[in-house]
């Protein structure tokens, strides 16, 4: 089993052991709540990926949100231990954990384990340097996890979009006004709300088309995701520029500077020019 999609499994496992019992929650800073199976579960994946990629930095939510930010290159690990706390602490399923790799602003691998549904996403490609024989091919894939084993892996790619109008994804619990204006304009066959980053997965499975995000997230909420997004056929774009997402973390950045510009997933690109919201290609 490839390493990372194994440690992400193993934190999914320290989060249902909280999961299961009964647990409080915090709120930080910015008012997200926070639980013990946060921590429980960052405390795995650090110590995995400093076992594995020592020389690698790593942006992880929780020991962020406690100063410690360190300093990175063009290569960094981004995680998210436990994407999707409310609805962890509604108990609704739809959370995840989230490991990306980030090389030149680009999320060239990432894996999304979803631990009380049993789907894993994983897609791209580590750098040669790092792959130490743990590749895991070409192309974005889904799988499930059966008492801790990985089975039935399968690749994925995004799906032409329907005649009769897209399924649009929204957040389950952070639905603007803008990002409600923003799907009024497409033909709209379903709006879907789900949790967490499973929302670009779902579009990169072929199940949705479209998931605009027009309120703040953070690097760490959505660079998995767009990685396997991205290794099955789709895009996550900038909604200013329309352009694909870049991650970078400036020199001497604090919490504020991981914030993401609102931005668009989507499983073809010509659905905004079919709305109207850029010009159609020359």
């Amino acid at each position: 089993m490839p390493f990372l999609l194994s440690l992400s499994v193993s934190a999914g496992s320290e989060i249902l052991s909280v999961y299961g019992e009964d647990f409080s929650a915090e709120t930080k800073s910015d008012g997200s709540p926070v639980t013990v199976a946060d921590e429980r579960a960052e405390a795995v994946i650090l110590a995995g990926l400093a076992e594995a990629f020592p020389s690698v930095p790593v942006v992880a939510e929780e020991a962020v949100e406690a100063g410690k930010l360190p300093a990175v290159g063009e290569r960094y690990f981004l995680v998210d231990p436990l994407d999707g706390t409310k609805e962890f602490v509604s108990r609704n399923g739809e959370f995840t954990v989230n490991i990306a790799l980030v090389d030149q602003g680009v999320p060239v691998f990432g894996v999304v384990y979803a631990p009380v549904l049993g789907d894993i996403y994983w897609g791209g490609r580590l750098p040669a340097d790092l792959a130490a024989g743990d590749a895991s091919g070409e192309g974005a894939f889904k799988a499930k996890v059966v008492d801790g084993e990985i089975v039935d892996a399968a690749p994925i790619t995004v799906r032409k979009a329907p005649s009769e109008g897209l399924s649009v994804l929204a957040s389950r619990s952070h639905l603007s006004p803008e990002t409600a204006a923003f799907i009024e304009r497409f033909k709209v066959a379903e709006c879907v709300s789900f949790g967490s980053s499973l929302k670009l997965c779902v579009v990169a499975e072929g199940r949705a088309d479209l998931y605009p995000r027009l309120a703040p997230t953070m690097q760490w909420d959505i660079a998995a995701g767009d990685a396997v997004l991205r290794a099955a056929g789709g895009q996550v774009l900038e909604a200013q520029s329309w352009q694909p997402r870049a991650y970078r973390v400036p020199a001497g950045a604090t919490k504020s500077d991981l914030l993401n510009p609102h931005f668009v997933a989507l499983s073809d690109t010509a659905l905004l020019a079919e709305a109207g919201i850029v010009p159609e290609p020359a």
